[in-house]
């Protein structure tokens, strides 16, 4: 009886010898989230504006070449603008292009030259109630980062309660110019996926009736998750340049 007890013992302490991967601390993880993270301005004719965030989800070294994920809906339509890109803290200020727009879903991806980047690595599944960062530049200012839990996963309708797939909500909140923000996991800082858009409401104010303001409305960030993010870089022929395990 002895030495059938001091099997699972001995399982036991070899099995707490090992080690679990370390998670990185929280300024080393925010410095590496930055690496990879890139403010984006359009300008059009007739002095429009727009601004949103991208993520760097590829790199080429040998012709120093980026390329940027982004929303579809900041680029759209892709013709007679000038794009921009800036890096977290630098003044200096880039081109970019539009080398793809996918068709399927709200994502379009830019190339950029000589931009001291890090390509991200993505994490495609995910659990209800992970936590997450969205790392983002609201309405075109300096970034901000962003906390939250997963709420939702993108998975069908089945009958069964998923807690496993891949990001479709998250209950930080953004604004205007954080599309495209990344998500990225809380722990390991890998990308989940990046802001689609947030549901808004409108509220109207009492002295001004005529006018009607769009709220943000709290914790109903929409995300496009890193499994998406992952077939339209393969659409776009840039499977070679992304990071491997």
């Amino acid at each position: 009886m002895r030495c059938a007890l001091a099997v699972p013992a001995l399982a036991l302490v070899a099995a707490g010898c090992v080690s679990a991967p370390r998670t990185p601390a929280r300024g080393d993880l925010i410095r590496g989230i930055l690496a990879s993270t890139v403010q984006l301005r359009s300008e059009r004719e007739g002095g429009i504006r727009r601004a949103a965030s991208g993520v760097v989800v590829a790199v080429d070294r040998a012709s120093r070449r980026a390329w940027i994920v982004t929303a579809k809906h900041f680029v759209d339509p892709p013709s007679r603008q000038q794009l921009f890109v800036r890096l977290p803290g630098r003044a200096s200020v880039g081109g970019a292009s539009v080398v793809f727009v996918s068709r399927e879903y709200d994502l379009a991806i830019l190339e950029a030259v000589d931009l001291d980047v890090v390509a991200v690595r993505l994490k495609t599944m995910v659990h209800l109630g992970d936590n997450i960062m969205v790392v983002a530049f609201p309405w075109g200012q300096r970034f901000t980062v962003v906390g939250g839990l997963v709420s939702q996963i993108g998975a069908p309708m089945t009958g069964q309660i998923l807690v496993e797939g891949p990001a479709r909500m998250v209950s930080a909140s953004v604004s205007y110019g954080s599309s495209g923000g990344g998500i990225f996991d809380g722990e390991t800082g890998e990308l989940v996926g990046i802001v689609e858009g947030y549901r808004t409401a409108k509220v109207a104010i009492p002295e001004m009736k005529e006018h009607v303001l769009e709220m943000p409305v709290a914790g109903e960030t929409n995300v496009v998750p890193a499994e998406t993010i992952l077939k339209v870089i393969g659409e776009a022929g840039l499977g070679d340049f992304i990071p491997r395990p």
